[in-house]
């Protein structure tokens, strides 16, 4: 994954105890932001100010970006359409070389492949390295990137909306699916 972005991020966290740093204009991403097989969703609910992100380890990362949760929450992840700030529990991937709704679905791939692989350990992390060193297999082409990216976003939308709708059993009108 090192060659799909120009920069990766880690994150950091104004001090809370100093009221200044908060409650500012800039989205601050924390993993409990994110849901679980969900990489479009993101509901910012803290901010920090100018100040508390010249005073603190976290950056700003640009829009259009992926954030990846290495710590706490570990496989959750969302492409990111406004600039942003995180905690230390997440690695961004920012000036994106590629289409960035196929990267951040190629991600989510490969996350849920090794984190299910390792089901039934405890996962206490993934490292920054783990992750930019997995490969992804990217088509030359940006036309072939966006249609993969807009197959795999239009299909989990469709779940999406499927998995609200009551199932009301099997009869010949949706059995047509299975001859």
């Amino acid at each position: 994954m090192n060659d799909i972005s120009e920069n990766s991020f880690g994150g950091g966290t104004p001090k809370s105890d100093v009221d200044e740093y908060w409650n500012g204009n800039i989205p601050w991403l924390q993993s409990s932001n994110l849901k679980n097989d969900d990489v479009t969703n993101v509901k910012f609910e803290k901010f920090v100010s100018n100040l508390g992100l010249k005073n603190s380890a976290t950056k700003l990362i640009s829009e259009k970006s992926i954030a990846i949760v290495i710590r706490v929450g570990v496989g959750k992840l969302a492409l990111i359409n406004e600039p942003f700030t995180t905690s230390q529990d997440f690695l961004s991937l920012s000036n994106l070389k590629i289409n960035p709704t196929f990267g951040v679905y190629s991600i989510y791939q490969i996350l849920k492949k090794e984190l299910s692989s390792i089901q039934g350990t405890s996962i206490k992390g993934i490292t920054k390295n783990d992750i930019l060193t997995k490969n992804i297999i990217i088509p030359i082409s940006l036309e072939e990137q966006i249609k993969i990216g807009k197959f795999f976003q239009h299909l989990d939308n469709l779940i999406t909306v499927n998995e609200h709708k009551p199932f009301t059993g099997l009869n010949q009108d949706n059995l047509g699916i299975f001859c």
